[in-house]
């Protein structure tokens, strides 16, 4: 099992940033960021693979948000830039235990944390 506790969410204006950030009891070879917004599905945002720290972004976020692993504190992160009032949704963080591809399908991640909510204001 992994627990993870996000935090780092907030109110922006449109154009702004944040980081959030997710504590993590420890890794797995896969750890993504996923949001949802009310009414409508968990969608993936950002993936990262532990050991070639390799990363993938759908395209709705690309150049925009940026994950990273800090290995000292266990922390896994995600800024965000460039932030419009359809980033609006709840965060969470999730670590994936079975094996295959680390991909942004969410019923491939069995590790959630919370959620930690970020609302952008136009």
């Amino acid at each position: 099992q992994v627990q993870l506790v996000e935090s780092g969410g907030g109110s922006v204006q449109a154009g702004g940033s944040l980081r959030l950030a997710c504590s993590a009891s420890r890794y797995t070879y896969c750890m993504a960021w996923f949001r949802q917004a009310p009414g409508k599905e968990r969608e993936g945002v950002a993936t990262i693979v532990t050991g070639s720290r390799t990363t993938y972004y759908p395209d709705s976020v690309k150049g925009r948000f940026t994950i990273s692993q800090d290995n000292t504190k266990k922390t896994l992160y995600l800024q965000m830039n460039s932030l419009q009032p359809d980033d609006t949704a709840m965060y969470y963080c999730a670590a994936r235990l079975a094996s295959g591809y680390c991909n942004v399908e969410a019923n491939g991640y069995s590790q959630w944390g919370q959620g930690t909510q970020l609302t952008v204001s136009s």
